[in-house]
């Protein structure tokens, strides 16, 4: 399909009104060939062409041109996209489908700005997860409520099965939290031994609560290969959830707060270990293009961001000696494999511990259904693409599968729980701090 020009298009587009920051030319780049069809995961699931990347373009090309209204039914096919971007992989045309779900996820969230659904988001994308206290007091309350005992007499009695089975889905598939945090309070950790390079660690939002003890295992995996770790006090949430559901203002505005905080540190690069924040921060030259103060230094900053197993790799990282005996599959985590495009290196790690057969997973690069907050409102779809996930993990015979984003990490545990398997869920930098403890040890 063609543009179309002046005298087709309404005078004001409907879709793209500067909110996003995709192209409206990018809207024209499909060519409905296809390729995209067998890598997206809500397709695999319905069959539906309304579900799939090309059937989701069509969409907001029709929105755009003023052919179809912007209604209800139209935007839950947007909904029902879990971003994964696998899309982008396969597409040969080069359609950054990524910007332009984005962009018009910025125009849903404008339409339902005054919404019951809409007005709850913003409580939760704006005034929780992006201030770190207000977090904690609420991941605080729901350890309380796990380790009370209050947890186990709910489950018992069925009342949130009869008040509300939406709200007792969810409940059942809360993550343990740990009594273990992650702290950013400007810490600096030095290396081990001679001392190579000086990185900033992004602690973020959700991870440093519900995976302390995991953030600690990234950290003592890189002192261990000496690297100085700086644990930037004034950093905040990188943003990642507030533009999967259309916030893309709050998502400036923590984008900006993170450049000043990590760029105020005389650090040769900048680790996350988390590949949806990665990726987030890795296009912050994207999201604040337009503005003048800050695109500069949005540049100078995604150019320091490094994935913790790309940033390894490249070091390059001391391999353990101890053994660990096991046999590991690996989950791709969508924003590392199809944003970050970096494949190889968790799987370079994974190699590298010796005792650790490794068995490839029958499509891992297919999404979990994760997807950050999707697994959470998009709840039914999310658990048919876990489902089928789950069957591919069991045919690999892992005893331990491992990812490298805590949504799928939480999301697997879940698929695990779910179907009663006899499988650990570990992040890669997990497996590397046990070999390396394990070879202090001996």
């Amino acid at each position: 399909m063609t543009m179309p020009n002046e005298q087709q298009k309404p005078s004001i587009s409907r879709l793209f009104s500067g909110l996003g920051g995709a192209d409206e030319s990018d809207l024209y780049k499909c060519v409905h060939c296809g390729f995209c069809l067998q890598a997206c995961p809500t397709y695999l699931e319905t069959g539906l062409e309304t579900e799939s990347p090309r059937g989701r373009i069509a969409l907001m090309k029709a929105v755009n041109e003023g052919r179809i209204e912007m209604t209800e039914p139209v935007m839950r096919h947007w909904d029902l996209c879990v971003q994964c971007r696998a899309c982008e992989v396969a597409c040969p045309s080069g359609v950054p489908y990524g910007k332009l779900i984005e962009t018009t996820m910025a125009e849903v969230s404008e339409k339902r700005r005054n919404s019951v659904k809409g007005m709850a988001t913003d409580a939760v994308l704006k005034w929780v997860v992006p201030e770190q206290g207000r977090l904690s007091l609420a991941v605080g309350v729901a350890r309380f409520y796990q380790n009370s005992g209050l947890q186990n007499m709910v489950r018992k009695s069925g009342l949130l099965k009869r008040v509300s089975p939406d709200l007792a889905d969810m409940e059942s598939s809360m993550p343990k939290i740990p009594s273990t945090t992650f702290k950013a309070s400007g810490q600096v950790i030095p290396a081990k031994g001679e001392k190579t390079n000086r990185v900033a660690i992004l602690s973020g939002c959700v991870m440093p609560l519900v995976h302390g003890p995991q953030m600690n295992a990234v950290v003592r995996v890189l002192t261990r290969n000496g690297v100085e770790v700086v644990v930037p006090k004034n950093q905040v949430c990188c943003g990642a959830m507030n533009s999967h559901i259309g916030d893309l203002s709050t998502a400036r505005d923590l984008a900006r707060r993170n450049i000043d905080g990590f760029l105020a540190e005389d650090v040769d690069a900048i680790i996350v270990a988390s590949a949806g924040c990665g990726s987030r921060m890795k296009e912050y030259h994207e999201l604040l293009q337009d503005d003048s103060e800050y695109a500069e230094k949005a540049l100078e900053l995604s150019s320091k961001i490094k994935d913790i197993h790309e940033y390894l790799v490249e070091l390059p990282y001391e391999p353990p000696d101890a053994s660990l005996d096991c046999r590991v599959t690996y989950q791709d985590s969508c924003h590392l494999s199809n944003a970050q495009r970096v494949t190889a290196p968790p799987r370079i790690i994974l190699n590298s511990i010796p005792g650790v057969e490794f068995v490839e997973l029958p499509n891992a690069s297919i999404c979990c259904g994760g997807g950050g907050t999707y697994m959470i409102t998009e709840r039914n779809l999310s658990l048919r693409i876990l489902k089928t996930k789950m069957e591919a993990v069991a045919e690999t015979g892992a005893n331990i599968v491992a990812t490298a984003n805590p949504g799928c990490l939480m999301q697997l545990q879940m698929g695990v729980g779910e179907n009663n398997m006899p499988v650990e869920v570990r992040y890669v930098t997990d497996l590397l701090d046990e070999a390396y403890r394990k070879e202090e040890k001996e």
